[in-house]
């Protein structure tokens, strides 16, 4: 029996904080299947190209994005996800701090939009930005792999603002830095942010050089 042809696709949920909240990456494809519809980035993986290498050339293709931190998160083989013919698609989840996407190739636009509230996805995207959004919301609590989200230097109030934004919910400010600070993820910076109608709030660089798993938990 001729075994049925079978194509394979990168898709790509990027998620960044703007504004207080979290968003993602969307653009608007410029060519069918789905044309005007908003969608995750993504393409079909080319012949001597690994995985990895597909998703960061998508990345950089459909949206202008590079160097972000990107791991993979799930394979969707659902027979009637793509209406061109049978696709399995490997999902990566990539996070990068706020950054001007440039719409490229097959893509009309690229745009950010509040994770929680997009617009109707082609495909099977609402079901795998679900499976973005889980994975990091859990990833949040026993890995740094947040600290991806942020600027070179944050002050205690960035940083607690954008777990509060992943998690969509409030943390208590006290206990929050109380068990960042004696984690040793930080390191002081010698200067110090301006505030309005404050004392000036003290900077802070991630002290590790990548993501790490932690013993414990951070919330």
């Amino acid at each position: 029996m001729k075994p049925p042809a079978v194509r394979v696709a990168v898709d790509l949920v990027i998620f960044t904080v703007r504004d207080g909240a979290l968003q993602v990456l969307l653009i608007e494809r410029g060519v069918p299947p789905y044309q005007g519809q908003w969608a995750l980035p993504g393409g079909f993986v080319l012949e001597r190209e690994t995985l990895e290498e597909a998703a960061r050339r998508e990345l950089a293709e459909e949206t202008g994005l590079r160097d972000v931190y990107l791991e993979q998160l799930y394979t969707f083989g659902d027979p009637g996800r793509d209406p061109r013919g049978r696709t399995i698609a490997v999902a990566y989840y990539a996070l990068t701090p706020p950054a001007e996407p440039r719409a490229s190739t097959d893509a009309a636009k690229a745009a950010w939009h509040p994770a929680a509230r997009t617009p109707k996805l082609a495909f099977d995207h609402a079901g795998i930005l679900k499976t973005g959004l889980e994975r990091l919301r859990a990833k949040l609590g026993y890995s740094t792999v947040g600290f991806e989200l942020l600027p070179k230097q944050f002050t205690l109030s960035e940083l607690q603002g954008l777990y509060e934004a992943i998690l969509e919910r409030p943390l208590d400010k006290r206990n929050f830095r109380k068990k960042i600070l004696s984690l040793d993820l930080l390191k002081p910076q010698g200067e110090k942010r301006p505030a309005v109608a404050h004392r000036p709030a003290r900077l802070y660089a991630f002290a590790l050089p990548k993501m790490k798993i932690l013993d414990g938990t951070i919330v």
